[in-house]
């Protein structure tokens, strides 16, 4: 064999071996979604999030999203437990373990989701963390839905009509909220609320407009009442097996949580704002009836005294703890409603 022949050979042996050593230091983190891919938490927050590790770990470590891997409220479990290295849910799915949290869904914020992601980000940094309610998991971000409003298979003309209906409570304050209403809650994950309403299970729902595309919920649910500012925000987390992030260099870790935090929060809350406005469109488009009731509607102050005494029963209901949930509420809400997107 002559030199040249044998110079090429070990020339592609070289790069062969480059290659696959490249492949094999690539770390995959693994990510348990329950939405539809459609969502935008799969469509956009997570294809963004993926990228930017990527970049920031120098394509060395890349992010795949799996689906099917159980109820919303086992995510926390399957994280903790190292099944996969990170999700996401609702903390309202189990809410023994989550009380603080709910702060940000208290009535009559009157904010969209990326100014109350950013505002409960900070606020939990601040006041809250130290409770640990996330104890066992690396939080990646907080984040909120939109603002919740009332979706129903028929129309209603005043809050009292709600007396007695079937509505789907995904926990959290609505479930207080319906209760203060006479409705029969029923529970179940979002991802079963269109089935219900087709077969008639419920009347309704208590979720953001973004759902009436994302869940299809312009078919079964043709009359949405929305009041100013939606009735509640629902509270989410983004989180990380720690012995994952532990298992990788000093240098990728940093990287990974330098585009977490308030960072992802906003991009989180600013992705569900924006499925809330194509969710309004969707609407509109498949023939739904929308009543936009105005801050000085019966209806409207009709909310305002069923939520009037919410803020001192959640603060009554965290005093264990340990932590200044006043001046956190307070501080919250001034934040949400001073923000302004960069």
């Amino acid at each position: 064999m002559s030199s040249g022949i044998v110079g090429k050979a070990l020339l592609g042996g070289a790069l062969a071996l480059a290659i696959s050593a490249s492949a094999s230091a690539e770390t995959i983190l693994r990510v348990a979604s329950w939405v539809p891919p459609s969502h935008p938490q799969n469509s956009v927050v997570w294809p963004t999030w993926s990228k930017w590790v990527e970049q920031a770990t120098e394509g060395r470590v890349k992010v795949k999203v799996e689906y099917g891997l159980g109820h919303p409220k086992t995510m926390f479990e399957l994280v903790e437990d190292g099944v996969v290295d990170a999700s996401w849910s609702y903390h309202g799915y189990v809410p023994g373990r989550f009380k603080l949290t709910s702060i940000v869904e208290q009535p009559l914020l009157g904010v969209g989701a990326e100014a109350a992601s950013v505002a409960h980000w900070r606020v939990h940094q601040k006041y809250l963390k130290g409770a640990q309610e996330h104890d066992g998991l690396v939080l990646a971000a907080l984040f909120t839905h939109g603002p919740g409003q009332i979706h129903m298979a028929k129309p209603i003309n005043s809050l009292a009509d709600l007396k007695g209906k079937k509505i789907r409570i995904g926990g959290g304050v609505q479930g207080e909220l319906g209760k203060r209403m006479g409705v029969t809650s029923v529970g179940a994950p979002a991802t079963k609320v269109y089935e219900m309403m087709q077969q008639g299970v419920i009347d309704g729902v208590f979720i953001p407009m973004s759902e009436q595309k994302t869940l299809r919920l312009n078919e079964v649910a043709k009359h949405v009442t929305a009041l100013p500012g939606g009735m509640y925000l629902g509270s989410f987390s983004m989180f990380l097996n720690p012995d994952f992030l532990d298992s990788l260099s000093d240098k990728d870790r940093a990287a990974i949580l330098s585009v977490s935090g308030e960072k992802l929060s906003a991009m989180a809350g600013r992705a569900w704002a924006k499925g809330d406005t194509e969710g309004y469109q969707s609407a509109r488009d498949n023939g739904v009836s929308i009543s936009e009731v105005t801050n000085d509607a019966p209806i409207a102050k009709e909310f305002a005294r069923i939520a009037a005494d919410m803020d001192e029963a959640w603060i009554e209901s965290v005093s264990d703890r340990g932590v200044d949930a006043r001046a956190a509420l307070d501080e919250l809400r001034e934040i949400a409603r001073e923000y302004t997107p960069e």
